[in-house]
């Protein structure tokens, strides 16, 4: 049984940086060995849900600016899964769900710069996913429920994002995290662990510092995505740390 994780991307930085969240990672990718990838990813919003259909290589998006020569230089050549696209497709429409088909769009740094550093070889099938950040949390929920029996087929589900996701505020000296991110943070995990759906689902007004951690939600509903697909009721902390002072790199195993 393969669980659903939900991972933070963070700065496209990690594909090239050695740090204890990279070594996490390698670390991650060693121990689960899915057949193919499912992934839904920050950096990718269709009104629509839409899902990457292709059997060839995808190519590798640089969409960011402005940071080092050797960054632009990484390749993640991981082919992609029609079969696997159409069945959801299909899984998603039988449940109400419209879906769409895309042939031509290519990896994100919110795929590419995971999977990099978990599965170099990129050997494994990857199917991206958009999301549409404005549904409320609990439909979020159910389109990650959609694909709950993906684990027992050896499918690794991921929701890609960030639990406190401000660049507006962050702080390129600090050193340690501020506590207004922790405290956003520990609240969700206490919340998490104890499956309380409804005050997650209502986060924006019960969790402390909302606004702040998540100003716009294209990075947080991936956290939803992926704890509906899981497959356990006990979720797990699998790795907690903080870069420039706020961004969180927060991940839960489901």
């Amino acid at each position: 049984m393969i669980p659903s994780l939900f991972l933070a991307h963070g700065s496209p930085m990690l594909a090239i940086e050695e740090t204890e969240y990279t070594r996490f990672l390698a670390s991650l990718g060693n121990k689960i060995k899915p057949k193919v990838i499912v992934l839904f990813t920050a950096h990718w919003e269709k009104d629509t849900l839409t899902i990457s259909s292709t059997d060839d290589i995808y190519e590798t998006i640089y969409d960011f600016y402005g940071f080092p020569d050797e960054l632009y230089e990484v390749k993640y050549p991981a082919r992609g899964s029609k079969k696997l696209a159409d069945k959801l497709k299909m899984k998603f429409e039988q449940e109400g769900i419209p879906a769409e088909l895309d042939s031509t769009r290519g990896l994100d740094h919110g795929s590419w710069t995971l999977l990099y550093k978990m599965y170099p070889k990129a050997d494994i099938p990857v199917v991206q996913i958009s999301v549409s950040p404005f549904l409320s949390p609990e439909k979020q929920y159910q389109i990650g429920k959609v694909l709950k029996d993906l684990g027992s087929e050896d499918i690794l589900v991921i929701g890609s994002g960030v639990t406190v996701h401000n660049l507006r505020i962050i702080n390129w000296s600090a050193t340690e995290p501020e506590q207004w991110a922790i405290d956003f943070d520990d609240w969700l995990i206490d919340k998490i662990q104890k499956r309380d759906l409804a005050h997650l689902y209502n986060y924006e007004k019960l969790a402390p510092n909302a606004s702040l951690a998540v100003p716009r939600p294209e990075h947080f509903v991936p956290l939803f995505i992926a704890m509906g697909s899981g497959q356990t009721d006990e979720p797990q902390v699998i790795h907690r740390s903080y870069d420039l002072g706020t961004l969180s790199y927060l991940c839960f195993q489901f």
